[in-house]
């Protein structure tokens, strides 16, 4: 069997699809990964095949001009035309299924490959909010916010299926019409399709099923990393007692957050491991008390730090927890916040109260995750976080494909 994996995203969107073509290889079919140049190295360490699709995402995420709420409709419509092209290209003779994620134009457009081809196809999503439901908010779309205002639930999902029309629909009719597919009328629901995939840990994102949705939680798709640390940070771990690891992943990171984190986790009497990620953070001196890290095993960190700062992507959320270690959540944007109450709803952490920390309110956040009793409990929630989401996956979608229909439950 032939499987696509596909998705337009950061290094946070790609690593579950990795996890995921590694286990359906494990079962004898053949998974590639269609997504954006900026994953190839990840990709290559895993022996899974990459199908360059779409400009990179760093460019876009920290390049000179970001992108716009006006600059939305022409980005939607390139996308799109991207993934009718080059996606449906690379499953052409012989694709059996079509695995989509990641952004809303990559997903519909993918989606629209898998419509033309007449082949199986799920999405899938890595956070509850994503999903439509009337226990949370809809997820406001560039240019469209939900007025705080409105509160009725029915009222809510109207309104941001008319929010997906407004911004997405012309870039997917208009691509449809010159692919030969009849045009959506509502893009919300298209991009979702019928049985939909929740790849997050039921404890630390617990799915409330709502009348007209189904959803299988799979549990998060992780890959065991076994990937040794480097020298240097072996050495560095060894020096010391545990340091506190930050790091902001792909996304552009609030002024001046190095110097404030190394100052605050200085004043705790830390060591600092800080990881670049795509901002370039660095250290702030030359002391030999911080080791700076880029692309590394954080299952294996993580279980050597006292504390992990991050943006609270699920990803490192997840790895975090799986590991044991506090977390200071510092969300950004879109899941993070979301991220961040679990931690501290679940006592693993805490949530630092908007984007920007100053010295004050990071120290508080570390006063919270540095207790005695905050190690006790992520300890405890670790035994509790389910390893096996990606296998799930593969065995349903497999199972999907002989049936020649969309994934149910095993």
């Amino acid at each position: 069997m032939r499987v696509l994996l596909s998705t337009y995203d950061s290094r946070g969107g790609i690593e579950p699809l990795v996890a995921l073509a590694v286990r359906l290889r494990d079962l004898g079919a053949e998974a590639r990964v269609c997504a954006p140049p900026d994953c190839a190295d990840r990709l290559a360490e895993a022996g899974v095949p990459l199908v360059p699709v779409g400009p990179s995402v760093r460019a876009m995420v920290h390049g000179k001009a970001r992108p716009t709420a006006a600059d939305v409709p022409r980005f939607a419509s390139d996308l799109i035309a991207t993934q009718l092209d080059e996606l449906a290209a690379a499953a052409a003779g012989g694709c059996d299924a079509l695995v989509v994620s990641g952004l809303v134009p990559a997903v519909v457009g993918a989606r629209s490959v898998a419509e033309k081809l007449g082949i199986v196809s799920v999405h899938v999503s890595y956070c509850p909010i994503f999903l439509p439901s009337p226990h949370h908010r809809p997820t406001p779309l560039p240019g469209r916010p939900i007025p705080p205002e409105v509160t009725d639930s029915r009222e809510l999902d109207e309104l941001s299926i008319r929010n997906y029309n407004a911004v997405f629909g012309e870039a997917l009719n208009t691509n449809r019409a010159s692919a030969g597919l009849p045009p959506v009328d509502n893009v919300r629901d298209y991009m979702f399709g019928g049985r939909q995939w929740l790849a997050a840990d039921p404890v630390l994102a617990p799915w409330r099923e709502p009348a007209g949705l189904d959803v299988v939680q799979t549990g998060a798709w992780i890959l065991p990393d076994e990937r040794p640390l480097p020298v240097g940070l072996e050495a560095f771990l060894d020096a010391g007692a545990p340091p506190v690891y930050v790091g902001f992943g792909s996304l552009p990171t609030p002024e001046d957050i190095a110097r404030t984190a190394v100052e605050t986790i200085r004043a705790k009497g830390r060591r600092v491991v800080i990881a670049r990620g795509w901002a370039g953070l660095a250290p702030i001196d030359d002391r030999d008390d911080c080791f700076t890290v880029g692309e590394v095993n954080q299952q294996e960190l993580f279980g050597r730090v006292a504390a992990v700062v991050h943006h609270g992507g699920a990803g490192t959320t997840t790895t975090a927890a799986r590991a044991g270690v506090p977390q200071v959540v510092v969300p950004q944007m879109g899941d993070q916040p979301y991220w961040a109450g679990r931690v501290a709803e679940l006592g693993i952490g805490a949530a630092h109260d908007g984007p920007t920390p100053s010295t004050e309110s990071l120290s508080a956040a570390l006063e919270t995750a540095l207790a005695p009793e905050t190690r006790a409990r992520a300890k405890a929630v670790a035994g509790t976080i389910r390893t096996d989401g990606a296998a799930v996956a593969a065995k349903l979608l497999l199972e999907a494909i002989s049936r020649g229909k969309g994934p149910t439950p095993a």
